[in-house]
């Protein structure tokens, strides 16, 4: 598209020009050869063969050039070195060079041949800007902030690579930039001390992706994601852990060989899928973490009380309630929490990271033994505590035992929300409180629930009442939302409670 621009600029007509000439064989762009060509059978007879493609792929091939005359004279070495440094002032000015050279065919030339790679006459350089997409750089700060390394690998001129990798922010000081044929020449130990410190291939093969890839997955064992839009990106696209292919500029072979397609071909979009996959996994953890505690303090109680009492102060409905109800309603808030920009502040997991961290597990007993304490105390000294005396104390024992049972989830939601903070487990950022409102109405319905399911109805009319105060105490974008859910809750309960 450039360099048709540039042709109109110069009054040129492309379908005057190719309407003039016919085409008698076609050698698309080829990531080898770094170059394409098409040999034309021109309107006054002979055949002509044009090519462009890598500047000095394609610079090699010619032996002569037309000079600011417009005269075709022998390419010598001053020539040739003015050539080789208009191409580096290109490159270092992150512009993709282009040679653009052309030969005379003689007449036995036949489509079945080969195209010839040399004798050419160079035309000239050009420089065509591939400029930056917005916010590009700023990913790939973010990325280097949630401990993902951003490798660029491309069929590019070296110094062309290293400008572009700098403005993008991935070239850093203490990186390394190499070209293809150089990296396919490193034995394997050199490979170890090198990978790491590689950011940029350039001239690189399909190979010498898949290469890097494998070497990343399989002896450094970590988890790599690719990104491309050509045929020649399918073999790393398909060795990688996540293929990521572009959904505009792709070919169909990327996009087949690759796990996800993104829609805009926008890196800042890798950012997004990497930040929904960390808050998926995040979220699992603290549905497993919000699970395993109520487990463990039910099972504990029930089994210690039974071993020591003869009875157990939780009954099985009690506790069917509150892992069929209560645990699955908060435990799907938990997983489907959005993901947030802290995530990305967060260290990788790794391939072999444990799914429950030491922090989890610090979590999960501390709550645990918390809880227990709270039970056990109450059932040591419950009665004494609330002067409960006559036959049914034990029934009231129990059913506060239950309810304080059922309080200290709500406590912990906040806590597992926070699973992995070392420090204050009730930090929560403003934003995130009106995204999830269905999780205080969930734990009002089921407080409310709960309590008139134990204690009966008229008790359980000021455990509604209580509900009502929540509703009035609440802001005022939540209060007629919580109103009227604690109204329909309101209908519902009593009118079970009438059957």
């Amino acid at each position: 598209t450039a360099l048709l621009e540039f042709g109109l600029s110069l009054g040129g007509d492309p379908q005057t020009e190719r309407q003039a000439s016919k085409t008698v064989k076609v050698e698309p762009f080829n990531s080898t050869k770094k170059r394409m060509g098409v040999v034309l059978e021109l309107p006054g007879g002979g055949l002509r063969a044009h090519t462009k493609g890598a500047s000095e792929i394609v610079l090699a091939g010619c032996d002569k050039v037309i000079d600011s005359n417009g005269e075709v004279v022998p390419l010598d070495e001053k020539s040739i070195n003015h050539l080789n440094a208009t191409i580096n002032e290109f490159a270092n000015e992150a512009l993709r060079t282009l040679c653009l050279a052309y030969l005379e065919l003689k007449n036995g030339f036949s489509s079945d041949n080969a195209i010839p790679v040399s004798g050419y006459t160079c035309l000239g350089i050009v420089g065509i800007k591939d400029p930056v997409r917005p916010g590009v750089k700023e990913s790939v700060a973010i990325c280097r902030t949630a401990g993902i390394t951003v490798r660029m690998v491309t069929g590019d001129n070296i110094n062309t690579a290293k400008a572009i990798a700098r403005e993008c922010g991935i070239l850093t000081d203490d990186g390394i930039a190499i070209e293809g044929p150089d990296f396919r020449e490193k034995s394997q130990e050199e490979l170890l001390k090198l990978i790491p410190k590689i950011q940029v291939i350039a001239r690189s093969s399909p190979m010498d992706k898949h290469t890097l890839v494998k070497q990343l997955r399989t002896t450094f064992d970590e988890v790599v994601a690719v990104t491309g839009d050509g045929t020649n990106d399918a073999p790393a696209l398909h060795e990688a852990d996540i293929g990521l292919a572009m959904g505009i500029a792709g070919t169909e072979v990327a996009k087949e060989s690759a796990d996800v397609i993104i829609l805009d071909d926008n890196f800042s979009t890798i950012l997004t899928v990497a930040k929904w996959g960390r808050s998926v996994y995040i979220n699992i953890q603290k549905f497993v973490q919000f699970q395993l505690t109520v487990n463990i303090v039910a099972l504990i109680v029930n089994f210690s009380s039974a071993c020591l009492t003869g009875s157990a102060p939780l009954t099985a409905v009690q506790l069917l309630w509150v892992n069929m109800i209560m645990d699955t309603l908060g435990a799907l808030a938990l997983a489907t929490e959005p993901p947030t920009d802290e995530l990305m502040k967060r260290a990788p997991v790794g391939r072999k990271g444990n799914f429950i961290s030491n922090v989890m597990w610090r979590n999960i007993f501390g709550q645990s033994f918390y809880q227990l304490m709270v039970i056990w105390y109450l059932q040591a000294r419950g009665k004494a505590m609330f002067e409960l005396d006559g036959p049914d104390s034990t029934l009231k024992l129990n059913t506060l035992i239950f309810n304080s049972f059922v309080f200290c989830q709500s406590t912990r939601v906040w806590l597992v929300r926070q699973h992995n903070k070392r420090k204050n487990g009730w930090q929560f950022s403003p934003r995130s409180i009106p995204n999830h409102h269905h999780r205080i109405f969930g734990y009002i319905c089921e407080h409310n629930a709960a309590d008139i399911f134990t204690v009966g109805p008229k008790r359980g009319d000021r455990v509604l009442q209580h509900a009502d105060r929540c509703c009035f105490e609440a802001g005022p974008s939540m209060k007629p939302i919580c109103l009227d859910f604690v109204k329909n809750i309101k209908e519902a309960l009593m009118s079970l409670l009438v059957m």
